[in-house]
């Protein structure tokens, strides 16, 4: 199992340390073997080495379905008019969202990981607030092959194409018929699964401890019997939000701003108290790990700034390399 560190592939999270070499220390020290990097809107910083890259999270929109159907009524709804559309995605139909991710995934080719990426997911601002889907799981699982094919498909890439578990309308890893249609639907043939463990207690508001969250990600393992095998990789993080998504979904809140991006932003703090990307510090989540044994494991933890998340990472590493 080679284990990484999530990090975004731009100067200021590089600045953080100076330079590659003293990232590559940090990394030694916490007994990992590289990075899972994601694109942040720049050109990568220079000298970025050869292999430091081991996974790749491809660009992601929460909102793309209705983009990627063209149905400019719900677009419309959703934005007031086409030309804020258009500047929250670039453009207003299809093509922009399949540019979007062929250039992603040719900066991923570049660097030649392991693996990259791919949410399948979709959810609007007003329903992170509402829970009432727009789209049903199976409309989104469809559509999201669909798109890998058009992707993927009459080339050869230099990874496995991995799909992340969502808790929104989509792949959730609750359902094995959903996960069996998805698998079937997407062609490529280095295709597999990656089971985020903090998304997954998402889906469960009743959790409360990490030991009932490691339990019921066990549940889910057995739930899935042999498809379970698909899993290849795992982003390792926890999340006990249910008391909070109890006091604040069921209605769009009334001070909700007009303007969409800062929709998105309100939306995406919002997001962060349900997803909370914090440490497992309970040994009842080694048994599941031991489980899947996946070939790649990230540690996706968050931190306003590197000392805070290393912090974080610091627990999760000990853990897991038995020493605490």
């Amino acid at each position: 199992m080679r284990q990484t560190v999530s990090f975004p592939l731009d100067g200021r999270a590089l600045a953080e340390f100076g330079n590659w070499d003293a990232v590559e220390r940090e990394l030694r020290d916490l007994g990992c073997d590289g990075l899972e990097g994601i694109w942040a809107g720049e050109d990568f910083p220079p000298g970025l080495p050869e292999g430091m890259v081991i996974g790749y999270h491809l660009t992601f929109f929460s909102d793309w379905l209705d983009l990627y159907r063209e149905d400019h009524t719900a677009l419309e709804r959703k934005f007031d008019n086409m030309e804020n559309v258009r500047r929250f995605y670039g453009g207003t139909g299809r093509e922009t969202l399949l540019a979007a991710y062929r250039a992603d995934l040719e900066r991923a080719a570049a660097l030649r990981p392991d693996y990259v990426v791919f949410h399948v997911s979709d959810v609007s601002v007003e329903e992170t607030f509402t829970c009432r889907w727009l789209h049903s799981s199976e409309e989104v699982i469809d559509a999201s092959a669909e798109l890998i094919n058009t992707l993927l498909d009459g080339r050869e890439w230099p990874f496995a194409f991995l799909m992340e578990n969502q808790w929104w309308p989509g792949f959730t890893f609750t359902e094995p018929r959903l996960t069996e249609r998805l698998l079937d639907g997407v062609h490529y043939g280095q295709k597999g699964l990656l089971l985020d463990t903090g998304h997954l207690m998402n889906t469960n508001t009743r959790l409360r401890t990490q030991a009932e969250g490691a339990a019921y990600i066990q549940k889910m393992l057995e739930r899935h019997g042999s498809l379970a095998r698909w899993v290849r990789g795992v982003h390792l993080h926890q999340s006990l939000s249910g008391a909070y998504v109890a006091a604040h979904t069921g209605a769009v809140p009334p001070d909700l701003p007009a303007d969409p991006a800062e929709r998105f932003g309100v939306s995406y703090r919002h997001i962060l108290q349900i997803d909370r990307h914090e440490p497992w510090t309970d040994p009842a989540i080694l048994p599941v790990l031991e489980r899947i044994a996946p070939s790649w494991l990230t540690h996706e933890l968050s931190g306003e700034d590197w000392p805070r998340k290393r912090d974080a990472l610091w627990r999760q590493c000990r853990l897991l390399n038995g020493k605490i």
